[in-house]
Parts: structure tokens; sequence; C-alpha cells
């Protein structure tokens, strides 16, 4: 199966802020404060009311930005997101289902996985480049350096737990395409429109892989 690759979007930004919107009318300050830190390919999760309008926002307002669509755990999700503007797909785990509704839509898809097996499953349908989720708690950088030699073919990036502390050991592994995190745009400073902190925040993530 011809699957979209989600890597161009990716290496043009090595870390994705992952954005959880609660206030669609923030959805475009803060897009556009993360864009002017060099954060141009942002993660909108589906985890509020507010997300799609989110989305739409940001497709419609911020034409620098690339705005997919996180937290896809139903294959109902794809078609909602893809018409707000969504430009690519992002999954948290890929149950069979949804790993075929991924694989035929017609913007890329990153499926989340967290072992072995759910790669090897999601290689088989095509896919290469995979979310390792939850990274942290499921084995790190420990766990993708185990994965490289047996599946040297794949891609990651790897979200949950990955912060400015750790983004850059992440980001140095050969099969690490891009980290995913919410330290770029800290909910405390969403809730005070503080877009210049998420502006140096977003210049700082950048700057982890120059």
């Amino acid at each position: 199966m011809a699957v979209s690759d989600p890597l161009p979007l990716l290496a043009k930004c090595p870390v994705v802020p992952v954005l959880t919107i609660g206030d669609a009318k923030k959805a475009v300050p803060l897009a556009q404060a993360l864009l002017a830190g060099g954060l141009g390919t942002i993660e909108v999760t589906l985890r509020t009311d507010a997300a799609i309008e989110a989305i739409r926002l940001i497709s419609q307002n911020v034409p620098g930005t690339i705005v997919g669509a996180g937290t896809v755990t139903r294959s109902s999700d794809i078609d909602k997101a893809i018409k707000a503007g969504a430009k690519y797909l992002v999954s948290p785990g890929t149950p069979a289902e949804l790993a075929r509704a991924l694989a035929a839509a017609s913007v890329p898809s990153i499926p989340g996985c967290a072992s072995a097996s759910e790669a090897m499953a999601l290689a088989d349908l095509g896919f290469r480049t995979l979310k390792f989720f939850p990274a942290e708690s499921c084995g790190g950088i420990s766990w993708l350096k185990s994965i490289h030699g047996p599946l040297p073919d794949l891609r990651f990036c790897p979200t949950g737990g990955i912060d400015a502390k750790n983004a850059a050991a992440y980001l140095a592994l050969p099969n690490v395409a891009a980290v995913g995190g919410s330290w770029p745009a800290p909910a405390a400073a969403v809730a005070a429109g503080d877009y210049a902190r998420i502006t140096n925040l977003a210049r700082e993530a950048k700057a982890v892989r120059g």
C-alpha cells in the first residue's frame, strides 16, 4: 500500500509542539508565536471541544504553519480533521481498523506504537515514520537504540515525557526524525497570553538541532 510519508514535514521542524487548546480564540496567536520562534509544524490534539475549530483557524490564518491533528483515536476523527485543514494526522496508538483508515487517508499520518510488534504491523501497512508513545515510560532512548538494528528503515517521532532537558539526546539518534512535546507552549503561558515567552521557548527548541 502506498502511504503518504510525513517525514518531509518533520524534517522542517525538529521539535513539534503538541498543543491542547481549550479556547479556539487562542489558536491563531499561539501558532503565530510558535512560528515566530521557528516552529512551523505543530500538532493540535483532539482532546477538547475547541480542537477542530482551532485547527480550522490556524489553517486559514497562519499560512506559514503546518497544522496536524493529534490524538486521532477513531476513524471518524480523520475526515473531520482533514476538512478543518489538518495537513497530517497523529494517533497515540493504532488498532487495526484505525491503522487501515490512516493508511488510506488523503494526508500523511504518524501512527502511534509502543512495541516492536506494533511497529512491524504498521510497517506492513506501508508506514515508515511512526510515533513512539509514551516514549519515556516505554523505554525511551534505550528502546529506540534497540529497535534500530532489527528495523533500520523506520523513523520515529517520540512523544511523552520529552522536554528541554532530554530532547537533544533523542534527536541525536539516527532513527529519530523529530520529537513532540508540550514544553514550547506551557499551559500557564498560554493561559496568560504570554506569547513572547512562547516565542522564546520555541526559538530555544528550534536550536536543539540547529
